[in-house]
């Protein structure tokens, strides 16, 4: 299993509504993912709005990939792109770049 980590920054203005949001996926994107291969994923959101993405998943490329081609994740993108700061004209999803892992204790 492929543990990945990346960050990204929320607007600071925008916490309140991103956490609300998180509150209640979409019942449709929540399958969505299980079926693209996200496991044990979770989001921590920092006071200044850094944001901590965590999953696993056996292919994360493969994962991106299934999730790219849904309409779901397509519109969840669009509507959550504005919450997001410096993604420079691509989509939150297209913006995760996984961090180095250096250690790992089983």
């Amino acid at each position: 299993m492929q543990r990945v980590c990346f960050l990204l920054k929320v607007r600071p203005e925008r916490l309140d509504e991103y956490r609300r949001r998180h509150a209640e996926v979409w019942p449709d994107m929540l399958a969505a993912l299980s079926a693209a291969g996200w496991h044990n994923y979770s989001l921590f959101l920092r006071e200044d709005g850094l944001l901590v993405g965590y999953l696993e998943t056996h292919d994360f490329a493969a994962a991106q990939e299934v999730m790219a081609a849904t309409d779901v994740n397509a519109r969840w993108q669009a509507e959550m792109a504005p919450f997001f700061e410096t993604l420079d004209g691509v989509r939150p999803d297209e913006a995760m770049r996984p961090l180095t892992e250096v250690f790992h204790l089983d």
